[in-house]
């Protein structure tokens, strides 16, 4: 019969062909072939690609400067001893311009120039038994208090703001206040909800109440009155915090005044970490 053979399950079954190749062969070619290498090639760096990096430009750059004020030097004054000169001292200088120009801090931890000017006015307070927190975080929002000042004459929670000068600071009716056109009831809002919670995490660890009194602090534009309190916030102009938190009566002992800046910097982390 010429028919396929068939299983008996009804499947066929191929023929199977034996190669007449010697056994040899057929083992070889049966055989995988070898793996390739998995490893990619290393990249020669170049000096090109060198010379990109942040690093070796700020070298570039300072020797250059060096060899531009040695070569006017020495040229200048016809003795290549003295541009030599120069260009170390133009090296050194300008090494330490970049060390005092760059900071090691990233930008987004740095306070702004409205905190480091309150912040230098607060430091004079030192000796009046006055202590400061800066850039104390509210637990579990994305809210801060630029300064916390604990004091004789109480707590206090200073946000410093630094506005366009060419637009006008004014209040509406009392309760309302504007920078220009905007509406900086939001800002207002801030403030207040941020001493408040201040407030609430000090009593709480104190044991009795303890009241955070909120201000906002405006430099750039003219403040056209010395302290208004809009909202329940204190506003005025930046150069004024200091005078705003003196002109007070006593309200807390030395052991209060330590006991809640204790309690504060506890309850108050950080915004960016110690040091």
């Amino acid at each position: 019969m010429d028919s396929d053979p068939q299983r008996e399950d009804g499947h066929n079954t191929s023929p199977i062909w034996v190669s007449d190749r010697p056994e040899s062969e057929q083992t070889a070619a049966a055989k995988p072939s070898a793996p390739t290498s998995t490893y990619a090639p290393v990249e020669r760096a170049s000096v090109r690609s060198l010379l990109q990096q942040p690093r070796f430009r700020r070298l570039r750059n300072r020797a250059l400067v060096a060899i531009a004020v040695g070569v006017v030097v020495g040229f200048l004054v016809s003795d290549w001893r003295v541009g030599a000169t120069a260009a170390v001292v133009a090296a050194i200088l300008e090494t330490v311009y970049r060390a005092r120009s760059n900071s090691t801090v990233p930008a987004w931890r740095r306070a702004s120039v409205a905190e480091r000017r309150t912040e230098a006015q607060l430091r004079k307070l030192e000796r009046g038994g006055y202590r400061t927190l800066h850039a104390r975080a509210i637990p579990g929002s994305e809210a801060q208090i630029d300064h916390l000042v604990v004091g004789p004459t109480g707590v206090y929670a200073v946000d410093s703001e630094k506005w366009d000068k060419r637009l006008p600071v004014r209040v509406q009716m009392g309760k309302k206040l504007f920078h220009g056109p905007f509406d900086m009831k939001p800002r207002i809002t801030e403030a207040k909800w941020e001493a408040s919670q201040a407030s609430e995490l000090i009593s709480k660890s104190y044991g009795r109440e303890i009241s955070v009194t909120p201000s906002l602090a405006i430099y750039g534009p003219p403040v056209p009155w010395k302290i208004m309190t809009i909202r329940g916030v204190d506003v005025y102009e930046g150069g004024r915090a200091r005078r705003w938190i003196t002109k007070r009566e006593r309200a807390l002992t030395d052991a209060e005044i330590d006991r809640i800046y204790e309690i504060a910097a506890q309850v108050l982390p950080p915004r960016y970490g110690e040091g």
